[in-house]
C-alpha cells in the first residue's frame, strides 16, 4: 500500500508539473520590438497580477507588420494557437480578433470608440468577450490642429498626413475639418498607407500652400516613427504627433495620452482575466491625463518661436 500511495503521489506530482502555462496573443498592427519600452509597461501590467513571462505565462507574437490586410490572418493563428486570452492594438487588431473568436478574452487597445466600431455594447459594461482601453486619440484631433496653429499662426492651411487603411480616416478628416473652420484655416489631406507614400508625401510639402502637418493616429504611423521625425526634419515641416515618444526622437510637438501607461493597463487587464475576471465584468477604461510635449530644439531647426500660451502648458520640454 505504501508503495501504491508513493506512486500516485508522483503521479499526481508529475501532473503538476507538466501543466501548461497560460498563452497570450500578442497582436500588434506595426512593428514588434520585444525589449521596447511599451512591452516593459505591457510586462509591467502583467507583474502587478501576478504574472511573470517565461516563468507561469508565455507570450505568442503576432505583429503584421503595418500590413492591416494580415491582421485576419494573424488572429486567426493564435485562436487555433488555443492561447488564453488575446491583446490586440489597435482598431483594425481588435476587429480582426472579434471576427476570429467569440469565447477566446480579447483585452485591446484603440484610439477611438470601441462602441461605435461595434467592439463593446458600452463602456460601462462591455457585455461580450473584450475590453480593454479607449485611448480618444481621434477626438483629440481637433486640439492637435489648434496647437499647430499656435506654432503657425502666419499658415493660411494646415496638412493632415493619415493612412486610408485605418477604420478611423474619414471620422479624423471630418474632425480637422471642422477645426480648420474654426480657426479660419484650409486644410489639405495627405494620404500615405506605405514607406514610400510616406516619404513621397512629406517631400511634397515644400510646393504646397500649408504651414504644418498633423500627423493622426495609425499604428502604422508609429511604426514609422524615425522615418516621420526624419522627413519632417529634412523638408522642415513643422509637424504635431500624438505621442511623446515622436517628440525624444526628434519631432517638435506631441500632444496625447501616455501611451506606456495604456500597454501597461492592457498587461493589467489580461492578468486579471487570466486571474479569472470576465472581459464584461472590466469596464473599459480611457486616460485621464494627456501629455503635452516640446522639442525646443526641433522649433529653433525649424525657426518657429513656441507661444508663451503653449509653452506654459507644457508638461515637458525637451532641451
Amino acid at each position: 500500500m505504501l508503495l501504491l500511495g508513493g506512486a500516485m503521489t508522483a503521479s499526481q506530482d508529475l501532473r503538476t508539473q507538466q501543466k501548461p502555462m497560460p498563452v497570450i496573443g500578442y497582436l500588434p498592427t506595426g512593428r514588434h520590438v520585444r525589449s521596447n519600452s511599451l512591452m516593459a509597461a505591457f510586462r509591467q501590467g502583467l507583474g502587478e497580477t501576478g504574472y511573470v513571462e517565461g516563468q507561469n505565462v508565455e507570450i505568442e507574437f503576432r505583429p503584421a507588420q503595418g500590413r492591416y490586410d494580415q491582421l485576419p490572418m494573424l488572429a486567426a493563428d493564435l485562436v487555433a494557437r488555443k492561447v488564453d486570452v488575446i491583446a490586440a492594438f489597435s482598431i483594425p487588431a481588435a476587429l480582426a480578433a472579434k471576427n476570429a473568436t467569440s469565447t477566446i478574452p480579447i483585452v485591446f487597445s484603440i484610439g477611438a470608440d470601441p462602441v461605435e466600431f461595434g467592439l463593446v455594447a458600452s463602456l460601462a459594461r462591455p457585455g461580450g468577450n473584450l475590453t480593454g482601453v479607449s485611448a480618444l486619440l481621434v477626438d483629440l484631433t481637433a486640439k492637435r490642429f489648434d496647437l499647430l496653429s499656435q506654432l503657425v499662426p502666419k499658415a493660411k492651411g494646415i496638412a493632415l498626413l493619415l493612412n486610408s487603411n485605418n477604420p478611423n480616416s474619414e471620422r479624423v478628416i471630418r474632425d480637422a475639418q471642422e477645426a480648420g473652420r474654426a480657426k479660419g484655416r484650409s486644410l489639405l489631406i495627405l494620404r500615405a498607407g506605405t514607406e514610400s507614400e510616406i516619404d513621397a508625401a512629406l517631400a511634397s510639402f515644400g510646393r504646397l500652400q500649408v504651414g504644418g502637418v498633423v500627423v493622426s493616429s495609425d499604428p502604422f504611423f508609429d511604426s514609422q516613427r524615425e522615418q516621420l521625425v526624419a522627413l519632417a526634419a529634412r523638408y522642415a515641416v513643422p509637424a504635431i504627433y500624438e505621442w511623446r515618444e515622436f517628440v525624444t526622437a526628434g519631432g517638435l510637438i506631441s500632444y496625447g495620452p501616455s501611451l506606456n501607461a495604456l500597454y501597461r493597463q492592457v498587461g493589467t487587464y489580461v492578468g486579471k482575466i487570466l486571474n479569472g475576471a470576465k472581459p464584461t465584468d472590466l469596464p473599459v477604461e480611457q486616460p485621464t491625463k494627456f501629455e503635452l510635449v516640446l522639442n525646443v530644439k526641433a522649433a529653433n531647426a525649424l525657426r518657429l518661436t513656441i507661444p508663451l500660451a503653449v509653452s506654459a502648458r507644457a508638461d515637458e520640454v525637451i532641451e
